[in-house]
């Protein structure tokens, strides 16, 4: 969900806000092939089947079963199966969830992040969360941006998810584009992207640290 709807006649300067902020040449190389503002709309119609279809094509990359249904009948992801029923750009968020996941969390529901914006059995998702404050956060972050890469390498409209998921909040202070090459220094320390901030078929096999 968009904090702050950003009217289409406002987007290029926010883009160029946020471009200012960000140092990183290889950061800067990653944000011009997420910005292109044709991009700011989700697909529809056939442009959305196909994407649909790119997407369910990746998680069979990963072996990742897929079942039929929407998150909203229980989870997007019940600790063995995505529901398929629901946009690309949602699954391929899945799917870097599970990416990301410590081992032990693949194997539970929602990753044991809690309920997500599309989980219908809140309370049960809520029930098996083990990961709570800044280490959801930080996960989340990376999930999103790993999401919205595979978006960009699939052709689909990444800017759209970039803007839905509040990547522009902040453009003008400057805080969003540190925030946006931290997470990109994440995903490439866990090997999720390569140098040139392209998705990997990187899967975590680290856990979670144990509480202090």
């Amino acid at each position: 969900m968009i904090l702050t709807p950003i009217p289409p006649d406002r987007l290029p300067k926010l883009l160029a806000a946020f471009r200012a902020t960000v140092e990183n040449p290889s950061a800067v190389a990653v944000f011009k092939r997420i910005s292109i503002t044709e991009n700011a709309a989700h697909s529809t119609g056939e442009s959305a089947v196909k994407n649909h279809s790119e997407s369910i094509a990746i998680a069979a990359k990963f072996s990742i079963a897929v079942k039929p249904g929407a998150p909203l009948l229980d989870f997007s992801w019940d600790g063995s199966a995505l529901r398929a029923d629901t946009e690309a750009y949602v699954l391929l968020h899945e799917i870097a969830h599970w990416q990301i996941a410590a081992p032990l969390r693949r194997a539970s529901i929602d990753f044991a992040l809690g309920p997500g914006p599309e989980t219908g059995n809140r309370d049960a998702a809520e029930r098996a969360q083990i990961v709570f404050g800044l280490a959801r956060e930080s996960e989340e972050a990376m999930a999103s941006l790993l999401g919205i890469l595979w978006e960009v390498e699939l052709g689909h409209p990444a800017l759209a998810s970039f803007l839905d998921q509040n990547w522009l909040e902040g453009a003008v202070q400057g805080g969003a584009g540190a925030h946006f090459e931290r997470i990109l220094a994440a995903l490439a320390a866990g090997g999720f992207i390569d140098a040139d901030g392209r998705p990997t078929r990187s899967v975590r096999d680290a856990p979670d640290r144990e509480a202090a």
